[in-house]
């Protein structure tokens, strides 16, 4: 097992977000392009799964966002965010929060 430093961690930004467009990837099965709402600012991202959802399923949903890494291009698309989900052989399921929590607020 590898361990990190609470500091580490601390340097991540998780922040509360909803999916507000999804579209699909010309030539991709497993991504979709995704724009997220962070109350104050919205983000392009690439969003796994596309196997097992259409983008429709995914339209709305309110998501856990590490919104500090480096972006990232894929499919011609910049992902300037990773969704957090837990991996079900191979299935994306995205984590949320259960009650309103206002979009952009930090995960800590």
């Amino acid at each position: 097992m590898f361990s990190i430093t609470y500091d580490d961690f601390a340097k991540l930004q998780l922040r509360v977000a909803k999916i507000i467009s999804t579209e699909p990837i010309p030539g991709k099965t497993k991504i979709i392009k995704g724009v997220i709402d962070l109350g104050n600012e919205q983000r392009n991202v690439i969003i796994g799964g596309a196997q097992y959802y259409h983008p429709e399923d995914i339209l709305g949903k309110i998501v856990i966002a590490v919104t500090n890494l480096e972006p990232k291009k894929m499919a011609g698309v910049e992902s300037n965010a990773m969704l957090l989900a837990a991996d079900v052989d191979d299935k994306p399921f995205w984590l949320t929060v259960l009650d309103d929590v206002p979009l952009g607020s930090p995960i800590k």
